[in-house]
């Protein structure tokens, strides 16, 4: 494919998306694909008013990575361009392979970017590999989709994400080796890529010549596949967002909406939730095992389904989401000195303290004891109002309808060793503040969140 072919293809794709004058972030790994793009989006940018830079993900795994981030920086720097390097250790958790856990820390690493969109150069034959890989590891239609051209990465709570965009998914890489000899462009080749023990480079390297022999228009007619899967995958998404519009609110999924569904369709409104809190998707045999649990099980039980970065947990007649985080150490203790707020640890995220006379805690009984928050180590006991006894915390908990994840983890407000404060409950009437008197009124920003829990 020559020159002035590929650099339309590119900026047809690139205007699809509104993004000629846009900023970009080419991820660059010094491979064939992605330096034929920063060529081509060079060349672009001398016609356009879009501002480029590049990206190199250091994995640190190979002993030449020093040597192609420098490779990066000195061929950006001859297109007179910046090169970010990025930095990443990858630690595999027992079972994930090295391809899987370099992948996800290259993710969270684009997830950082601020820009317009991160150009990546995923072409015609990576696309095929996926979908074989897929196919054979026995993913549903979702999977089989393989990659889009534009998708959005989900952000934190300070971003909203980074749009992705592959402009080479129809070219083919003999397309792409032919325009870098013609360019005479140089690259660097991972001595992985060879290593046959890897299951995309045996499909690379073993299956697909084969395959090639016999239906040498493989590349096309896998690719028309792909996209006939796509279809059904967004039309499985389009009949999961109709059920969630009366199943899926703020406080999670309901399970009498799943129960009165098909089986299928139960199945697809469960991954379409799962998908949307940012975890992968699990095997069917897990996925239909656990949607058993969570659906059948007593009343009395709490039943969950264990993901990768978190569970699913019924409560309340809803399934909701409970992320995995990092136990609060049992003698955890900060310290309140008087400031309007009061950051904690552990993504608990903040208490902050409203001056409000005749309302609250009264500031001159807090004044006579050490103020700390902590959480629950058992033994806590409330009195709410002087018409009522006082009662073990954890009943006043349950009663309240306050989920069991999340009691552990409510940031409880103690004077010496007097409970006075809970979040979402209030405050033990034995220290409120009476008549005019000063009181201050603490408040609950828990972490990632808006509104205040008095």
């Amino acid at each position: 494919m020559n020159a002035a072919l590929l650099e339309t293809r590119v900026e047809r794709v690139l205007s699809r998306y509104a993004l000629l004058d846009a900023r970009l972030v080419l991820a660059l790994s010094g491979g064939i694909d992605s330096m034929v793009l920063l060529e081509v989006l060079a060349a672009l940018a001398r016609r356009h008013p879009l501002r480029l830079s590049a990206l190199h993900v250091n994995h640190g795994i190979s002993p030449r990575s020093a040597q192609w981030a420098q490779f990066c920086v000195e061929r950006c720097a001859q297109y007179g361009l910046r090169c970010e390097v990025v930095h990443v250790r990858v630690e595999r958790a027992p079972g994930e392979s090295l391809e899987a856990r370099a992948r996800a820390m290259r993710y969270a690493a684009y997830q950082l970017q601020s820009c317009d969109a991160l150009i990546l150069g995923h072409q015609l034959d990576d696309q095929v590999e996926t979908l074989l890989l897929q196919l054979l590891r026995g993913a549903g239609v979702q999977g089989l989709a393989g990659m889009p051209a534009m998708r959005l990465l989900p952000g934190d709570e300070r971003s909203g994400g980074v749009l992705l965009v592959r402009p080479l998914l129809d070219v083919a890489r003999s397309a792409i080796v032919e325009f870098a000899l013609e360019c005479a462009l140089s690259w660097v080749e991972d001595d992985s890529n060879a290593q046959s023990h890897f299951d995309r480079n045996y499909l690379r390297h073993e299956v697909l010549p084969q395959i090639a022999r016999r239906f040498p228009g493989y590349r096309q007619t896998l690719a028309r596949v792909r996209q006939n899967l796509a279809d059904a995958s967004e039309l499985l998404d389009e009949v999961a967002c109709a059920d969630a519009a009366h199943a899926v609110n703020d406080e999670g999924l309901s399970v009498d909406a799943l129960r009165v569904l098909s089986p299928a369709r139960a199945r697809n409104l469960l991954r379409w939730f799962i998908v949307r809190q940012g975890v992968r998707l699990p095997a069917r045999k897990h996925l239909e095992a656990g949607m058993a649990q969570l659906l059948e099980a007593g009343e009395d039980r709490e039943p969950r389904l264990q993901l990768e970065g978190g569970t699913l947990r019924r409560f309340a007649g809803r399934l909701h989401f409970v992320a995995d985080l990092t136990p609060i150490p049992a003698d955890w203790r900060s310290v309140w000195r008087g400031e309007p707020a009061l950051v904690l640890p552990h993504h608990l995220g903040e208490i902050r303290f409203d001056a409000d006379d005749g309302r609250g805690l009264s500031r001159a009984a807090l004044k006579d004891g050490s103020v700390s928050v902590r959480v629950r180590r058992g033994g806590e006991r409330l009195r709410l109002s002087a018409a009522q006894p006082e009662r073990a915390l954890k009943d006043v908990l349950r009663e309240a309808r306050i989920p069991p994840w999340q009691r552990a983890r409510l940031p409880l407000l103690f004077c010496d060793e007097a409970l006075c404060w809970v979040p979402g409950i209030g405050g033990d009437f034995r220290w409120a503040a009476r008549g005019g008197e000063p009181g201050v009124v603490p408040r609950w920003i828990p972490h990632g969140g808006d509104e205040p829990a008095e």
